[in-house]
Order: structure tokens, then C-alpha cells, then sequence
């Protein structure tokens, strides 16, 4: 009998921890709207990866250990950071008050954006986008993406509230990397990424 109890005590602890692992590492996420067509579109659901961006910021490390002194101030990436090309999903008030918005990191820190008559041009090359239907005419002036922020649009250009019009996204405001759109089923697909 008390084999019996340890063994369904050790199925409950098991489960659970597999349950708090599963939600502190991936989240699924209702598209809403038109912005990221015709990637994604309207009520599709995808998984996001929210472990691949954990980061360490070495200051508050050196000031949380004691005798532990960094003088990095860029952030350390386990994993590896947003990268160009990453489609991600992010809690930023600008981009929407009260729900998380999903867009496509066009530029990384460091890098040079500028778009000229829909045309978008990182660090002085035009960048290929084949998975867009339609640039728009939009125009902006040469912009350098600061350390921790990124700069991000939707692949529908024409209906997308992205960083042309509110800034830049800061990195903190990032819940992960969408993966795979897995509902509705019959149109499930890995999501497109290009590293350039």
C-alpha cells in the first residue's frame, strides 16, 4: 500500500514539474488581425518559444554576487539573441495597450534601417522579402538601432502598427520566438525565418 502512494505521489510531482517546465518555456498565442499576412493570418494559433532569448544582464549579476565584477554591459544570450528575420512575440503597450502584438525582427542592435518608397535597407542593402505580397510607400529616414532594442514590422505592411510608427521595440518587451502556426491544423506550417 505505501508503495502504491509513493508511486502516485512521484506521478503527481512528475507532472506537475513537467507542467511548470511546459509554461515557463512555450506559449501559444491567437493571431489578431492582418498584420502579419500572409504569414499568419487572422485567429491562427502559434506556439512561441519563450526560453531561446533568455538572457543574463551581467550588471545585475555583478551586483546580486558578491566579489563579482563584469564590465560587459550587452547582454549575455545562452541561447542566441533576436536575430533578423526572427518573428516574435512582445507585450508593448505602444504597439497595443492591452494585448501582445506579433511581428518580424527587420533590424538587430547596431544595424542601419531605413526604408525608402516601401523598400526596406539594412546597413545599406536591400533587404529581400519574399515572403510580402506588397512593401507599401512608406519612407523613412536612415535610423541605428540602439543596444537591447529592435526594429520590427509586420509582413502586411500596408496594415501593420510597427516600429515606423511608434519606435523601437526594447528587448525586455519580448515574450518569445513564434515557431509553428498549429491551428487551424489544415494550414500548420514551421514559420519562416531568414537569417541574413
Amino acid at each position: 500500500m505505501k508503495s502504491l502512494l509513493r508511486e502516485a505521489i512521484e506521478t503527481i510531482v512528475l507532472a506537475l514539474l513537467i507542467f511548470i517546465a511546459l509554461q515557463f518555456s512555450v506559449q501559444n498565442y491567437r493571431v489578431e488581425g492582418s498584420s502579419m499576412a500572409p504569414t499568419l493570418q487572422q485567429d491562427q494559433h502559434v506556439l512561441v518559444n519563450k526560453v531561446v532569448y533568455f538572457h543574463i544582464d551581467p550588471q545585475i549579476v555583478s551586483k546580486s554576487v558578491p566579489f563579482f565584477t563584469v564590465s560587459r554591459t550587452e547582454q549575455l544570450f545562452p541561447f542566441h539573441p533576436p536575430r533578423r528575420g526572427d518573428i516574435v512575440v512582445f507585450d508593448f503597450e505602444r504597439c497595443h495597450p492591452s494585448r501582445s502584438c506579433v511581428k518580424r525582427i527587420i533590424a538587430v542592435p547596431g544595424d542601419m534601417v531605413q526604408i525608402e518608397d516601401g523598400r526596406v535597407y539594412v546597413n545599406g542593402s536591400l533587404l529581400e522579402e519574399p515572403f510580402i505580397k506588397e512593401g507599401g510607400n512608406s519612407s523613412m529616414a536612415p535610423l541605428r538601432v540602439p543596444q537591447d532594442a529592435y526594429f520590427v514590422m509586420g509582413d502586411n505592411r500596408r496594415a501593420s502598427n510597427d516600429s515606423r510608427y511608434w519606435g523601437l521595440l526594447p528587448m525586455n518587451s519580448i515574450v518569445g520566438k513564434a515557431w509553428i502556426a498549429y491551428w487551424p491544423f489544415t494550414q500548420w506550417h514551421f514559420l519562416q525565418v531568414l537569417h541574413k
